[in-house]
């Protein structure tokens, strides 16, 4: 069994890998974290496991992978899409992969990194702006009140928190949502958070809408 740490201080990503992760027999995930100290306490806890580690949370990577290896655990670093890793930096974790990691290749380095292999998916961003066709085109489809409903969306809001900002009824943030799975393709809103975060190009558009909403409400 492949004892699994995840530590990320977005949510959703956080539910979403879980949620890929948990339908495999061989892994079991034994704690989530939102801070590098809850990561130190579980390391200790569990010793030999797997951790997953965000660049978001800002770890001193040298001394946090020599801490996990003490422990026995490997150590798996989460970059965001459009992060540099520097050489001499990606050469210390057992594994790198990109937020924007499809589910099946998420398991496979988990495994990977499990067995004593390395795993290194170092993020490109030119290939990833010319490559995301999907991301800019449903992001062309989305109007600017449905990106700001998207933005905060991936910032945990619910509709009552929604409906509030945008000045507006539960209800109606309700029927936007319903238009946004249409126009997307998903199912719910945690479907919607990953897919936005995973398209570089639309997480950039929400991102935007998202700033300029609060500069409207400061």
């Amino acid at each position: 069994m492949n004892r699994l740490i995840l530590a990320d201080n977005q949510a959703i990503f956080r539910a979403g890998a879980a949620r890929v992760l948990a339908l495999e027999d061989d892994i079991r995930i034994v704690a989530q974290c939102d801070d590098i100290a809850r990561l130190v306490t579980a390391m200790e806890a569990a010793r030999g496991a797997v951790i997953l580690v965000s660049s978001s949370l800002r770890p001193n990577i040298p001394s946090l992978v020599l801490q996990a290896h003490a422990l026995e655990c490997r150590f798996i670093l989460i970059a965001e899409n459009n992060e540099q890793i520097p050489d001499e930096t990606a050469a210390l974790p057992d594994g790198i992969i990109c937020r924007n990691i499809a589910g099946p290749e998420l398991v496979d380095c988990v495994r990977r990194v499990a067995r004593g292999q390395r795993c290194l998916q170092k993020p490109n961003i030119t290939t990833m702006q010319s490559s995301d066709s999907v991301g800019t085109r449903v992001r062309d489809r989305l109007t600017p009140k449905e990106m700001q409903i998207v933005a905060l969306i991936v910032q945990g809001c619910k509709n009552k928190d929604i409906a509030n900002q945008l000045g507006t009824k539960e209800q109606v943030i309700k029927n936007y949502l319903r238009s946004i799975y249409d126009k997307i393709g998903v199912s719910d809103r945690l479907e919607l958070a990953l897919f936005t975060i995973h398209h570089r190009v639309l997480a950039e558009a929400a991102a935007k809408a998202g700033n300029l909403l609060q500069m409207k409400s400061a």
